[in-house]
């Protein structure tokens, strides 16, 4: 499906439906009149086979207790499989109420109070939160920037480790906001580092399915014909891909017994929750029917990424950080607006809510994140606004 036949279809006015992304616009920015570009979820409505799966769930009007049938497990080994090479069995997934939650949990699982836990920023916010929100050190390692582009420091990567004494390191592969999808031996030298020094592994890979041609995810529990397996927690769900939010269900991948099995006593003593059904039903349609969807979506992604970079082309050291996975795209204003000015240029005057830098780590104020996966015509019209405005200041 072409992105105008897929955005005829599937994108939908989320205004005065509850939306955290557009209704809360003057809660969370002062001004419900912007145009919202911020948290990560999608414009589109997701696939039909998705939908009915809920609908029929719903319209059996019974909502009781329930377990993940094998038919969920099944569709997520086969996803995995088919799409990463990945084979992984059904005892090594736990299904959880999304990874935000997961990873609050594998904080208190596996480290004390005081723990050093590492991030490489900028990263994802709640990264920082699970840290800091359960009395952990957070150690964070600022990744190599260079006109956009960013890789890791793998020297300054150990030296942190060594000098902190750190316990767990969360790993954001693609890597968000910084559009990374690590190489294989990025991968590589990063998971020796931690096997080395006894660092617990957990990979956040929820934005896996959403790569650029020619871009190929690797799961970090693959890496070497899986020699760092038993190190690594990887985390999945079809919630990104598939805009699934708040079904809140992602499948959590342990191969290590030991890991395990200290999972799942810190659950049977501190967590008992019920599987979501609506959750499981719309996951399991996904893996199985979304193909299709995803793949229409990412040409959607892409175009809009390129409209992003066409129409800013005439400010060159505005620079747009490659976008090789995920549907976010990183700006540096830093050459034109003053970092203190960031807000003020690109919400009151370009009229845009954004995700800005110093949310993702102290270090990139003048950066600012903004969502693609939405309709064309609203990334023009962001576009043409910071031109037009730019075009004042140059």
């Amino acid at each position: 499906m072409e992105v105008k036949e897929f955005c005829e279809k599937y994108a939908i006015d989320r205004r005065n439906t509850v939306s955290l992304k557009w209704d809360a616009l003057d809660v969370r920015f002062g001004d419900p009149d912007l145009i919202s570009m911020w948290v990560a979820d999608m414009d589109f409505k997701t696939e039909e086979h998705i939908i009915e799966a809920i609908v029929k769930r719903a319209e059996h009007g019974v909502y009781g207790y329930s377990y993940v049938p094998d038919t969920y497990y099944n569709a997520v080994i086969n996803w995995e499989k088919n799409h990463f090479n990945y084979d992984i069995k059904k005892e090594w997934i736990r299904v959880t109420p999304g990874i935000v939650a997961a990873l609050y949990w594998f904080v208190n699982m596996f480290t004390k109070e005081q723990d050093s836990i590492l991030i490489l920023t900028p990263v994802y916010y709640p990264f920082h939160n699970c840290v800091k929100d359960n009395n952990r050190a957070l150690i964070t390692c600022d990744l190599n920037y260079d006109k956009g582009v960013f890789t890791i420091d793998f020297e300054r990567f150990e030296q942190a480790i060594v000098d902190n004494d750190v316990k767990m390191y969360i790993l954001c592969s693609p890597h968000n906001p910084a559009g990374r999808v690590w190489k294989e031996e990025e991968l590589t030298r990063m998971l020796e580092i931690c096997q080395k020094h006894n660092v617990l592994v957990i990979s956040d890979e929820i934005h896996q399915d959403l790569t650029a041609a020619g871009k190929h995810q690797i799961p970090s529990a693959a890496v070497s014909n899986g020699k760092y397996a038993s190190n690594v927690i990887t985390c999945t769900s079809a919630s990104k891909t598939f805009n699934l939010a708040t079904c809140l269900t992602s499948s959590i991948i342990i191969q290590s017994d030991e890991l395990r099995a200290t999972y799942d006593a810190f659950k049977k003593r501190y967590i008992q929750l019920e599987d979501n059904v609506f959750g499981l039903a719309a996951s399991e349609a996904a893996y199985t029917y979304g193909e299709e969807w995803r793949n229409s979506l990412l040409k959607v992604v892409e175009q809009n990424y390129q409209t992003l970079v066409d129409g800013l082309k005439e400010f060159p050291e505005l620079y747009i950080s490659p976008m090789e996975g995920t549907y976010l795209a990183l700006l540096n204003l830093n050459s034109y607006i003053k970092k203190e000015e960031t807000k003020a240029f690109i919400q009151d005057r370009c009229r845009i809510a954004v995700d800005f830098g110093e949310w993702f780590g102290a270090n990139f104020k003048g950066f600012v994140r903004i969502n693609l996966a939405t309709q064309p015509e609203i990334v023009q019209k962001a576009v043409s606004n910071i031109a037009t405005e730019l075009r004042k200041i140059c």
